[in-house]
């Protein structure tokens, strides 16, 4: 397996460019939003490349070592998933001098940058559907796309009947992967800017390509500019298919999140069908390509997690204790360790807050202190994940991670009330008298007894022992 060594111990921080931080207010558009403005599907509210490289002490402080930017390539919208030139960045995200300067900062401080790679369509401005709607039917880029009658009209709202546009939208024409002269532009851009030093691509959509040839083609060109490129898919499910050799290196795994939401905040899972849910994707993916999976709590798709756990801090925290003790990548969504909060597209997209006044600083620490601990512990990072028993309190989930002497012990108490447990610690192999320590948050120590520890949870708690 070629999957990169290096996202085992990635630590994700996931960038809508548009809104985390103006650096440059020379490249802003005229009708630009005023910062911090209910986020919308067309208003801009100024972020660029410069304000990330101007904030980036800020993601170092944090402790993140990666990052995924979405789209930033020239388009029309402020989320950029209707791109119109590949080889362009947008002006409103500033020039290829300032990727430069991104990508060697990143790079001297050890951390990495994925790109969101958008190939199942592009924007009606793309040169090539562009010719199209000029040219008609003696386009030469005719059979770049699903065309299905001419005349081709385009700039109107509504369904796309003429050619087949991403869920039938007029906006984003799709492309014809199976076209040579289609295929080849797309891997000419995928190589282009991992040479330029991207370390990965997101792949948008990548099921709606249906076709195992194109992904193979895809993986080898990326890996053949940058064998450590990591490459990861946005695929919802469980879905073999789409991880190994002629796809990717991992996914971006939804399913923990929504099992993550089920137990904590809709209440639709209980303990032991969420360990059959997370557990399960364990086994059912390869080594390699679980422990590659990038693991959100949400996304710019999704609802942030505070706003999912109902604003309750406590549930959230919870919600992170999994998820950086879990296989794979873990990965935070911009503002989230701040407290933002936000609802599905746009509402989840809002611009960061930099006056540290209105952060949630709790939460951030909090946040900060798991990253700390991940980077510490191996066990955490590449250790093996097994539940361990307790008969106590049917609320609570018990695991441990493990390679060689490092081990942690991780205790969740998913109830509104607090609950004294004990589990057994038979499978860690320590022993009666052992002192264990609070990793988390306190200086409290738990001594084993009889192969056991007992700990006293209040509700919705959690805690790593080691």
């Amino acid at each position: 397996m070629s999957v990169p060594e290096w996202v085992q111990d990635a630590i994700f921080y996931q960038i809508f460019p548009d809104r985390f931080a103006n650096g440059d207010p020379d490249n802003d558009p005229p009708n630009l939003v005023h910062w911090g403005s209910p986020p919308t599907s067309w208003g801009f509210q100024g972020g660029d490349l410069k304000g990330i490289i101007q904030r980036f002490d800020y993601l170092l402080d944090l402790g993140i070592n990666a990052i995924y930017l979405n789209p930033i390539f020239q388009a029309t919208s402020n989320h950029r998933y209707n791109t119109l030139d590949y080889y362009h960045i947008d002006p409103k995200l500033g020039t290829l001098d300032d990727f430069r300067n991104l990508i060697e900062l990143a790079h001297r401080n050890h951390v990495r940058i994925i790109l969101d790679g958008v190939f199942n369509h592009c924007g009606r401005g793309f040169f090539a559907f562009n010719d199209i709607l000029e040219n008609q039917e003696y386009s030469p880029y005719r059979d770049w796309f699903h065309i299905k009658r001419f005349p081709v009209e385009a700039y109107s709202w509504g369904e796309a009947s003429e050619y087949l546009g991403w869920w039938g939208m007029k906006s984003l024409p799709k492309f014809n992967t199976n076209n040579q002269m289609t295929r080849k532009y797309l891997m000419d851009v995928a190589w282009y800017w991992i040479r330029l030093g991207a370390d990965g691509w997101r792949l948008d959509v990548p099921n709606e390509i249906n076709d195992d040839s194109f992904w193979a083609e895809f993986r080898e060109v990326v890996k053949s500019a940058n064998s450590e490129a990591y490459l990861v898919g946005e695929i919802w499910s469980p879905d073999l298919r789409w991880v190994g050799e002629g796809h990717f290196d991992g996914l971006m795994n939804y399913p923990v999140m929504d099992a993550l939401a089920g137990l904590l905040a809709t209440n639709s899972l209980d303990v032991a069908h969420f360990a059959e849910k997370v557990e399960g994707l364990l086994t059912f993916y390869p080594r390699d390509n679980a422990y590659a999976m990038y693991v959100p709590v949400d996304s710019h798709d999704t609802e942030r997690i505070l706003t999912r756990m109902g604003n309750d801090l406590n549930k959230t925290r919870l919600a992170y204790m999994f998820q950086f003790a879990y296989p794979g990548a873990p990965a935070i969504y911009y503002g989230d360790e701040i407290g933002l909060v936000g609802g599905k597209d746009p509402g989840c997209r809002g611009a960061f807050l930099w006056e540290e006044t209105s952060w949630n600083s709790e939460l951030r620490n909090f946040i900060k202190s798991l990253i700390n601990l991940r980077k510490q512990h191996i066990a955490l990072r590449r250790g093996d994940f097994f539940r361990l028993e307790q008969n106590s309190n049917p609320a609570c989930y018990a695991f441990a991670r493990t390679l060689a002497d490092d081990k942690v012990l991780i205790i969740m108490n998913t109830s509104a009330n607090e609950v004294k447990i004990s589990i057994n610690i038979e499978k860690l192999g320590w022993e009666n008298g052992q002192v264990l320590k609070d990793l988390t948050a306190t200086e409290k120590q738990f001594i084993i007894s009889n192969r056991s520890v007992e700990i006293l949870l209040p509700a919705w708690g959690g805690i790593w022992l080691g």
